[in-house]
């Protein structure tokens, strides 16, 4: 039988933090966990209307309702809804603008829709900011080269857990008649956030990231009128719809995400709180000469960290650059990938304040061990 070594650990590890399954999605998960076990209850052959279930009024009513939308779907991730966007708007020949900061899939899903790219350039070290002003400048810049079909933002990034001025971008996308498409694999679940409000026209979130789910599980909302192009439907396959092609998640990956939907809507009414929680570990990280990057103050759980002080131990310790990794594992802490001293990221979402205080105690006595 395979064990997971760190099940009982405190994980710090932004990619599982905001995806804990809660009791309810882990009792779902044995029930539903047998392969395409939903499609048991499938009359018509479109996941979205499955009735019991209720899958119909989750992806329907529950969910354009929680994300501000006018329509949404669930997709096998974050990246295969952006990706339906991308190719559903490509032209020959067209652009896609990008923040610098973006995940790798973003890049990734342009390329594959055969797209030409254009990066936003973000500010130096340590803030390493995605400005309106520098959105609005690459928008511009590119529309000399050809035609822009999309502009994405990353909201917050995956790196830096940096919060961009979306709502000012997004106004600048409507300016130049640029459809907007907010990637919240970070913060669709873990924070308030309403596309509405936003002023995008699209938006993506990942319920493995952030929404309690098993993986991998993504969810998408629009605007009512990039319905009909987005999610048009096959020729001979009236009932399929293309970019998603025909049915997206039939197990145990939507039947979490369901189950734990109504636990997730309430914790995003305590965000300021892992937000206050966020802000405490920062200042005690350096307190310890562990440097924050990024945002200040910074405004998400998940945070980047220069550490020149674990760098140099690194140097001289047993183990070199994995004594980092290992000494956390003693201390029962999971999250930084094994071999980084000098630069990680982690996060505090989820974690009590006792938590907390445990994993900034485990950097105090790693760096006083070895001072």
């Amino acid at each position: 039988m395979f064990k997971r070594e760190t099940k009982d650990f405190i994980n710090i590890d932004p990619l599982q933090t905001g995806g804990k399954l809660t009791e309810e999605a882990r009792q779902a998960l044995l029930e539903w966990g047998d392969g395409y076990s939903i499609c048991d209850f499938c009359t018509t052959g479109r996941l979205d209307e499955i009735k019991k279930p209720p899958i119909h009024d989750f992806i329907h009513k529950q969910l354009p309702e929680f994300l501000g939308c006018d329509v949404a779907r669930v997709t096998n991730g974050a990246r295969e809804a952006k990706f339906a966007v991308m190719h559903a708007l490509a032209k020959k020949d067209a652009w896609v603008v990008l923040d610098g900061n973006c995940h790798y899939s973003s890049y990734v899903a342009a390329e594959r829709a055969g797209l030409n790219i254009a990066l936003v350039p973000k500010t130096d070290y340590p803030d390493y900011t995605i400005t309106p002003e520098n959105f609005a400048r690459t928008i511009e810049e590119t529309k000399r080269k050809g035609e822009v079909v999309l502009s994405l933002i990353t909201y917050p990034d995956g790196n830096y857990g940096n919060l961009p001025d979306v709502k000012k971008i997004a106004i600048i996308c409507s300016e130049y008649d640029v459809p907007l498409l907010v990637n919240g694999a970070y913060a669709v679940g873990r924070m308030p956030v309403s596309l509405k409000e936003i002023g995008a026209d699209f938006i993506v979130g990942s319920g493995h990231k952030s929404m309690a789910a098993s993986g991998p599980v993504g969810v998408l909302g629009m605007k009512e009128e990039w319905e009909d192009i987005v999610l048009r439907r096959s020729e001979k396959y009236k009932n399929k719809e293309v970019e998603l092609l025909g049915c997206t998640a039939r197990g145990a990956t939507i039947i979490t995400l369901m189950a734990s939907f109504p636990h997730v809507k309430e914790r995003v009414k305590r965000w300021k709180k892992e937000v206050e929680k966020a802000r405490r570990f920062a200042a005690g990280m350096e307190e310890l000469g562990i440097k924050h990057l990024g945002d200040k103050p910074h405004n998400h759980d998940l945070m980047f960290f220069h550490a020149e002080v674990l760098y140099e131990i690194s140097k001289r310790a047993k183990g070199g650059r994995f004594f980092l990794y290992r000494e956390l594992k003693s201390r029962k802490i999971h999250g930084i990938k094994p071999g980084l001293t000098r630069y990680f990221k982690l996060s505090t979402y989820g974690l009590s304040d006792g938590e907390i205080d445990y994993v900034l105690n485990a950097f105090r006595e790693i760096v006083e061990k070895y001072s």
